[in-house]
């Protein structure tokens, strides 16, 4: 059994970086009506419970609601979930998407990515019909890090997962609050308050670059615990001018930046660099 105090403790570890994340990048304002993305997974639910505290305490005032979309892919019914969010009284729905169920069906080995575009599709889709204007996405440090090493190793471009984007045509606003919310947190924060979780198929698939990334991740975190903290700080303090892109070197006519040791230098774990408690 869980207790009260464990409960207290991951919650405001939850709502303090959910909070700060909100503040940091103007990501809910006032008058927002805002839906929560639930995959039924640990991060999504952990992020609808930290907007549902914040809507009580926040100075702005928002609308919340929730939405699953249903791909065809989850390994057991969703029945716990909507029992789960009804018994809090949260507004919501689940849309079962026709397309979707037929790609699983031509092409059962599709890839994530493929899929995503898929979901996207359906996101915008849910979203209009609910009337709101902000999309909140359960994607966490974790994610963010991932995404960074994916998108450097395999694709051959620096970007990560921008905390604030807007759809194409500027009718939703998406955010991902838990940009500064590790998985450690919300597997402890779901625990502890009981919330059912529905795991996906894709969380069962190996050989997949996304795991082989998380795989390098976990490996280097044995020798240095803070990795993914130096990752998701180094988000945060980009020098353009030390990179290779021409459009920010200002010294190809001879006036480069100046050399000097930090460009080597390793944090060390006493070290307090910039986000130092995320």
């Amino acid at each position: 059994m869980v207790g009260e105090a464990q409960v207290t403790k991951a919650e405001r570890a939850l709502v303090r970086r959910v909070g700060q994340a909100i503040g940091r990048y103007g990501m809910i304002r006032d008058g927002d009506r805002v839906a929560v993305a639930v995959s039924g997974g640990k991060d999504s639910l952990s992020l609808l419970e930290a907007l549902r505290i914040l809507q009580r305490r926040a100075p702005v005032k928002f609308w919340l609601c929730a939405f699953t979309i249903e791909q065809g892919k989850f390994l057991r019914s969703i029945e716990p979930l909507a029992e789960y969010l009804e018994n809090k009284g949260i507004p919501w729905v689940a849309f079962y998407d026709l397309p979707s169920r037929r790609l699983l069906e031509a092409v059962p080995d599709h890839g994530c990515d493929l899929c995503s575009r898929y979901r996207r599709r359906a996101l915008y889709e849910v979203a209009a019909a609910l009337g709101v204007n902000v999309i909140a996405l359960g994607h966490t440090a974790d994610d963010f890090c991932e995404a960074l090493l994916r998108n450097a190793l395999f694709i051959g471009r620096l970007a990560a997962l921008p905390p604030v984007a807007y759809s194409r045509g500027g009718d939703f606003r998406l955010i991902r609050p838990l940009v500064f919310v590790p998985e450690t947190l919300t597997s402890e924060f779901v625990k502890a308050i009981g919330a059912p979780v529905v795991p996906c198929g894709c969380s069962q698939k190996t050989g997949t670059i996304r795991q082989a990334v998380r795989a390098i991740i976990a490996q280097l975190e044995k020798d240095f615990p803070l990795v993914k903290h130096n990752l998701l700080t180094a988000m945060s303090r980009v020098e353009l001018h030390r990179l290779l892109d021409p459009r920010y070197l200002s010294g190809l006519a001879g006036e480069g930046a100046a050399e000097d040791e930090t460009e080597t230098a390793v944090p060390q774990a006493g070290s307090t660099p910039a986000l130092r408690e995320f």
